[in-house]
């Protein structure tokens, strides 16, 4: 490990920036995170990684004064167990943009200057997810709007259907049925009014309503001849108004 951190590594460096090209905030937040893998890893794994990120880091500064190989793995340390619900890719971006924001160095970097830098990506994450939250909540509630409106302009007429609908075993459920389906059709024609529908449906409903008795079915022979008489006086209306 501390030749990790004292030895400059080409190939790592190249992987690093290789990983670092279009790395974004989203992609950092949904990265493992550095308890993950701690658990994963273990613990000098995870170290080894982050010295590995720092020193690539410091390879890629043109300053005389940087921090030696013992600050290095005391500054991975430390951001091992500071940001240990925070990615591995935060860290390599944090120090992607303390390098690209046009930060200068004024001829040293030291530990103190690298804090600083970290922390500050950390702030300006915070205020990333913070607005993310707030689109994303501010999404959620037009969504829920648009949803509770559909719902206000569709609910009368499925509490209209459902008021309409008529027991399949009431003793004049086709004949019901063949008066709803005449209503509408007088209605549509503008024989009757918006109002007097309404009022025969309201009719229909009032008919399907029973009585909690045992003995209000009619006999079969009571209910064939309540239909015959049903349908002779539909049949009549039918040829009535037909077009």
């Amino acid at each position: 490990m501390r030749e990790l951190a004292s030895t400059p590594n080409p190939e790592a460096r190249a992987l690093l920036a290789e990983v670092s090209v279009g790395l974004t905030v989203a992609q950092a937040v949904a990265a493992p995170k550095l308890f993950q893998l701690r658990h994963r890893l273990g613990e000098t794994v995870l170290t080894k990684l982050l010295v590995v990120v720092l020193r690539a880091f410091m390879d890629s500064l043109r300053v005389p004064d940087k921090p030696d190989a013992a600050d290095i793995l005391e500054l991975a340390d430390t951001l091992a167990h500071t940001y240990t619900h925070d990615s591995l890719k935060d860290i390599i971006l944090a120090l992607k943009e303390a390098r690209t924001n046009g930060t200068k160095f004024y001829q040293s970097l030291d530990v103190s200057t690298l804090y600083r830098l970290i922390a500050e990506y950390f702030t300006r994450k915070a205020a990333y997810l913070e607005n993310r939250h707030l689109d994303q909540k501010a999404t959620g509630a037009s969504t829920q709007a648009a949803d509770v409106k559909l719902l206000g302009d569709t609910a009368p007429r499925m509490l209209e259907n459902v008021a309409q609908q008529i027991p399949a075993d009431h003793p004049n459920a086709e004949a019901l049925r063949q008066k709803l389906t005449i209503t509408k059709a007088r209605e549509a024609r503008g024989l009757i009014t918006p109002q007097e529908a309404e009022q025969q449906r309201a009719e229909v409903r009032k008919a399907t309503e029973r009585k909690p008795r045992k003995s209000w079915q009619a006999s079969p022979e009571a209910q064939q001849l309540i239909d015959k008489r049903h349908r002779a006086e539909n049949a009549h209306l039918m040829e009535k108004y037909r077009p």
